[in-house]
């Protein structure tokens, strides 16, 4: 397209093609973020003595969206040039602000998918204790190079497959104040790469958790839906009453075939336990992924910059 075919704005530029609107391409990918942010207080709740938050600590930890822009290089990457192996890593830095929420200090976590270990990381930097489990040797084997390379206590972890977490915890005589998790997602990595993730990879193969066909990152979505709900059944008979299960995760772009709200779907799935109420959820706008001109200048594509926190509490 010729430069004398485009309208020059104080925004930048308005493409001819565009039949949608008048926005500029510059205005058009800032559009396209999911997550817009507004000004203003978040609200102050309160209830029962869950942590060791003050009010204005509990007040601040109840906004929807949790905006973070964490390094990914450095000191405070915390080993990031090693947990991203690891096709989703979760920011140690994050996982403390649910840890020190959701539980006190001295309390106990489990992560049944735990990879390359932030929840444990998390555990470690907050006085807490945390139990991983996951599949892949390889991963648990990163975790420990990155808490040795931090400086950090390691956590007891478990090799094995989640769905056997009742016979892997058997043992255990007390009870966990927390299951904190970022399941990997039935299909999700067998798409291709768009976007952001392609052009950081350099291609646009979809990289899998492992190649287990027991990995619930292999399983097709009916599946894998059933499988997650074992194992938080199996995780809740060794959750205290009223612990809470925080689970991760992202919706996809929709389909003519499905909607591909990931989080209806998780949500929909686990409501289905017995005891298990459903509290609501929080949003994780991860500010370190850059917004991608998709559908431009033609249709709107929405760039999934956040993730769901899912909430949910086990009751009596």
């Amino acid at each position: 397209m010729s430069k004398s075919t485009e309208t020059k704005t104080e925004n930048g530029k308005r493409d001819p093609r565009n039949k949608l609107n008048d926005l500029t391409g510059k205005e058009w990918i800032f559009f396209l973020n999911s997550i817009e942010l507004a000004e203003g207080n978040p609200e102050l709740v309160t209830g029962e003595r869950l942590n060791d938050l003050s009010e204005e600590e509990w007040a601040a930890h109840q906004a929807k969206i949790i905006d973070t822009l964490y390094p990914t290089s450095g000191s405070e990457s915390y080993a990031h040039n090693i947990r991203k192996k690891h096709p989703s890593p979760k920011p140690p830095q994050l996982m403390q602000r649910l840890i020190e929420f959701f539980t006190k200090k001295g309390g106990w976590v489990l992560d049944p998918f735990v990879g390359v270990g932030g929840t444990l990381l998390a555990c470690s930097m907050t006085g807490r204790h945390g139990v991983g489990v996951d599949l892949s040797e390889a991963y648990l084997d990163l975790y420990k190079q990155a808490s040795e390379e931090l400086g950090l206590e390691s956590q007891t972890v478990y090799q094995g497959d989640a769905m056997h977490l009742g016979e892997i915890l058997k043992d255990r005589d007390y009870p966990f104040d927390l299951v904190l998790t970022d399941p990997p997602y039935g299909g999700m990595l067998s798409r291709k790469r768009t976007g952001e993730r392609k052009k950081k990879t350099g291609d646009d193969l979809p990289t899998p958790f492992t190649e287990e066909s027991n990995d619930l990152g292999n399983m097709a979505p009916e599946q894998f839906y059933e499988s997650l709900k074992s194992v938080i059944v199996q995780s809740l008979k060794f959750l205290k009453v009223k612990g809470y299960v925080v689970v991760f995760c992202k919706d996809l772009q929709p389909t003519a075939e499905h909607h591909n709200m990931i989080h209806a779907d998780v949500v929909n799935a686990l409501v289905q336990i017995p005891n298990l109420r459903f509290r609501g959820y929080k949003i994780w706008y991860d500010k370190s992924l850059n917004l991608y001109p998709f559908g431009y200048p033609y249709a709107y594509v929405s760039n999934q910059l956040h993730q769901f926190i899912l909430i949910f509490r086990k009751e009596k």
